[in-house]
């Protein structure tokens, strides 16, 4: 199939917010699964497929499930929730999938593939949650080549913050109670020798949930649109600290800043 052939593909699947699911994600998230679990989502069904369909990095192998792009480092690179309503246990939730765009860039580590989904999370016919879902696919990394350095994080001496200090065990309970292969979140050696990093990576989504509930708990409720984009790694065993400010009456700026080496992770943007 030709990655053309994938835009407009629309998947369904169908999953129970049982009281278990739930259990986890609140032990996971700790101090950061608000009542009404923006992020919750993300554990809704995941692909269960067996060992013989996965690629190198625990991932179904490209274009059984996704398009093969033709790049072998996969990372979620951002998106955009647009919240009707929460998710609640005992839910049963199907989610629509579509494969919305396939498009290719050149950036400062070389070529980059981004694919984008959309997804709608409906209980009952009823629209909770949509979003959409940026993941980017990059080459091996060149050992002859130095990456650029991620700029120092710009002072915000006015914002509200939380620190979190991420561990083998989360990352752990993340990937499995989302079902995520991934080895780059578990698999240290995988993690720096072939794909790169300094040591095992935080997810990509565990930390939009994170500045997701920080903006949820600083208002009072779940921000209408919350849009949020990855910057760089955050990788143990470094802490971080979770970050808001107000930019403008109704709207908060929020990021994930890596403490020990003084640079952003992922930023977003909460509209209520």
């Amino acid at each position: 199939m030709n990655n053309e052939d994938w835009i407009g593909r629309v998947s369904t699947a169908t999953d129970v917010m049982t009281p278990r699911l739930v259990a986890q994600f609140r032990a996971t998230l700790g101090q950061f699964a608000h009542k009404e679990m923006p992020g919750l989502q993300w554990l809704v069904s995941p692909e269960t497929r067996p060992y013989e369909d996965l690629g190198r990095d625990g991932h179904p192998r490209p274009g059984l499930v996704l398009p093969d792009l033709g790049l072998p480092r996969r990372m979620w690179a951002g998106g955009q929730v647009v919240w009707h309503g929460p998710l609640a246990e005992g839910d049963t939730v199907t989610r629509t999938t579509t494969v919305a765009d396939i498009t290719y860039k050149t950036g400062r580590s070389g070529r980059l593939g981004f694919l984008t989904l959309d997804h709608s999370y409906s209980v009952a016919g009823e629209s909770r949650i949509e979003e959409r879902q940026d993941i980017v696919y990059r080459d091996d990394p060149d050992a002859d080549t130095k990456p650029p350095a991620p700029p120092a994080a710009d002072d915000w001496p006015d914002a509200t913050g939380q620190d979190v200090s991420p561990s083998p065990t989360m990352l752990f309970r993340y990937s499995a109670m989302t079902f995520n292969g991934h080895r780059i979140h578990y698999d240290a050696d995988y993690a720096r020798e072939v794909e790169g990093y300094a040591g095992l990576v935080v997810h990509g989504p565990m930390q939009a949930t994170w500045m997701h509930t920080l903006a949820a708990q600083i208002a009072g409720t779940v921000p209408r649109r919350f849009s949020y984009r990855g910057l760089s790694p955050l990788t143990l065993p470094n802490t971080a600290r979770v970050e808001a400010r107000e930019t403008e009456p109704g709207t908060l700026a929020l990021r994930v800043l890596d403490v020990v080496q003084d640079i952003v992770t992922m930023k977003a943007e909460a509209v209520f």
